[in-house]
């Protein structure tokens, strides 16, 4: 089995599915930082999607302008952000090419995004607390010709896991940056290579 993780620097699902024993590629435009250059393309994702070569891609399209948590900055006084507004259709063009692309198996992940756009339904919600993480951070898979993640560790004690450079006194954070914020759980990351590639879900959904 052949998988494509596209826009992925961080290399977490590709290691993941690498150590479950299977050929896994990252591809990002920017180089990676999983310490694995051998098994990074740089380069556009579009293309490796359309290239014919993956049995599998999960993706991590840009949320930037798709997401509702920058929806405020969409109508700021009221009135549209014309110039937003088309860089969010942009976004979603690309979320629809990669969901369009020739692969059988697709997984595309992204924060909830913005009615506006008209994003298809996503086909489930996963948390950080449903794979052995203590945080909350809401993420949406859309999945094509795969299985829905069942969690492995549910957590009952949890924080947000948000992005801020202020200390709330009242409520307990994990503090983190953009860029550590966009990684993926590792948890979650050995959910996917290890459900989705198992012998239990090859058979049923002949995968292969």
């Amino acid at each position: 089995m052949k998988v494509l993780v596209a826009c992925e620097e961080s290399q977490a699902v590709c290691l993941a599915f690498r150590k479950a024993g299977y050929e896994a590629w990252s591809c990002d435009i920017q180089e990676e930082s999983g310490g694995y250059p051998q098994w990074h393309i740089k380069g556009d994702a579009l293309k490796e999607a359309y290239s014919g070569k993956y049995d599998m891609m999960i993706g991590f399209p840009p949320c930037t302008y798709l997401s509702n948590a920058g929806a405020r900055h969409l109508y700021p006084k009221g009135i549209l952000n014309q110039d937003r507004y088309k860089k969010g259709l942009e976004g979603k063009a690309f979320f629809m090419a990669l969901w369009n692309a020739p692969i059988k198996h697709i997984a595309l992940e992204n924060p909830t995004p913005s009615k506006i756009y008209g994003l298809p339904e996503p086909s489930q919600i996963v948390q950080p607390y449903m794979f052995g993480h203590p945080y909350t951070k809401r993420t949406l898979l859309w999945l094509k010709n795969l299985p829905v993640l069942m969690p492995t560790k549910i957590i009952s004690e949890r924080k947000p896991y948000i992005v801020t450079k202020s200390v709330n006194t009242e409520k307990e954070y994990c503090h983190t940056d953009a860029k550590q914020r966009s990684k993926t759980f590792e948890g979650i990351a050995e959910a996917m290579a290890d459900q989705w590639s198992s012998p239990v879900y090859i058979e049923q959904l002949k995968l292969f």
